[in-house]
């Protein structure tokens, strides 16, 4: 794809980077940035040789400046997307947000009024949509393949570590300053599940909580860090052992290492898991976020859809199973087997996948699809590949509901 789009990154962390990165191998041109963080701001101006008038401290700086840029990639933390979005589509930025829109209905909805108000382009970092093994799924259903869907089975394996990393150490810990794990982790996945299915969701439940990563879990050895506890090569959540066995493999250098330090070595990763956050036990108490929950979805037709989000596995691909009157669909992120209930054969689709599950392998090329559509929509300002801004605020409203059936006990009806 060739464009002449240029960007603007607010957030130089990993995920802005990544869709930096992924922009420019697109042929876009990143020309500014705002990053509060000193030495991320440094490194991010190098790798795309920006200006130094066009390097921001704030993303007040950047949006006072003159506009050069078309675009902007909005990647602060959760609870730091409304300002900065809003004042960015009242100036006249297209917007690729990473996902949630906000924590928030009520911040979500100043979001979708300013960007619906302006008219601006706005995507959403719900990349899961965008990748070709999600393509090749929508159009057999679409098709009709499996007759019509009366049921689906869904599963996201977070990954052991990567729960640990992002959920009891990490910047998604805590609900009151991030959101619920369901909002951080799963906007995605019942997003995913509205645009496969094609209706609207009716009734919703949800069960779950914060099982494992407790003070009262803790073994009596364990020490405050891992760096100081006589079980750290023995431990399944050592932060010694999970971070430097990643120091092996470039491919982790921007995430997970590059949470940790913006230039990671093994001297820097030690130094942050003495003194940071990363380094502390998950037993701790640090943390209040979901570690198991389920969702269960019935839509406007009767169909259903049950989904299910766990720490406590490998770092893999969402596992699926749709459930037609014609027949059935197994996916697992990569291979779509195709039963045929008239036939009594199947078939077997590698969607063949850009790499691993995880956003150091830019989610098996879905981060990479969803740039390019971003780019081409704003290039070409037609933004019909794009979920809408309105889609995305109704998918959040199914985790807002699903919380509120989780906390409360009740099914609720949309």
């Amino acid at each position: 794809m060739s464009t002449s789009v240029c960007l603007a990154v607010v957030g130089a962390g990993s995920r802005g980077t990544n869709y930096a990165r992924l922009a420019v191998r697109a042929g876009a041109v990143v020309s500014s940035v705002a990053e509060p963080d000193p030495e991320r701001r440094r490194l991010f101006a190098e790798e795309f040789a920006l200006s130094e008038d066009r390097v921001f401290l704030t993303w007040e700086h950047l949006v006072a400046a003159p506009k050069v840029e078309d675009a902007v990639v909005i990647a602060t933390q959760d609870r730091a997307h409304a300002e900065p979005a809003i004042a960015f589509a009242e100036a006249g930025y297209d917007i690729l947000l990473e996902k949630p829109i906000a924590p928030t209905e009520e911040e979500a909805a100043r979001i979708v009024g300013a960007v619906e108000a302006t008219g601006v382009i706005m995507a959403v970092g719900h990349v899961m949509r965008y990748s070709d093994y999600t393509r090749e799924l929508k159009a057999l259903l679409d098709d009709g393949t499996i007759g019509r869907i009366v049921s689906v089975e869904h599963l996201e394996p977070i990954g052991w570590w990567h729960f640990a990393h992002s959920y009891v150490r990490g910047n998604w810990r805590n609900e009151a300053s991030s959101s619920s794990m369901l909002m951080a982790k799963s906007s995605h996945d019942l997003d995913w599940l509205s645009y496969i299915v094609g209706r609207s969701v009716q009734r919703i439940s949800s069960f779950g909580g914060l099982y494992w990563f407790t003070p009262k879990n803790k073994p009596v050895q364990a020490a405050n860090r891992c760096i100081d506890c006589p079980l750290q090569k023995t431990c399944a959540y050592s932060a010694t052992a999970i971070y430097e066995g990643f120091l092996e493999d470039p491919s982790f250098r921007v995430w997970p290492l590059g949470v940790l330090t913006p230039n990671p070595t093994r001297e820097t990763v030690q130094e942050a898991l003495e003194n940071g956050p990363y380094g502390e036990c998950v037993y701790n108490g640090q943390n209040d976020v979901a570690d198991h929950q389920v969702v269960t979805l019935e839509f406007d037709d009767g169909a259903t859809a049950s989904f299910t989000a766990v720490a406590f596995t490998q770092l893999e691909f969402r596992k699926t199973r749709v459930f037609g009157t014609m027949g059935s669909i197994d996916g697992d992120g990569q291979h779509l087997t195709i039963l045929d209930f008239a036939t009594g054969e199947t078939k077997t689709i590698d969607t063949m996948p850009s790499g691993g599950a995880s956003a150091a392998d830019g989610h098996g090329g879905a981060d990479g699809r969803l740039v390019e559509a971003f780019l081409h929509a704003v290039a070409s300002r037609d933004a019909s590949a794009l979920s809408s801004v309105r889609e995305s605020f109704e998918s959040h409203q199914l985790v807002w509901a699903a919380e509120q059936a989780r906390e409360r006990g009740e099914v609720v009806s949309l």
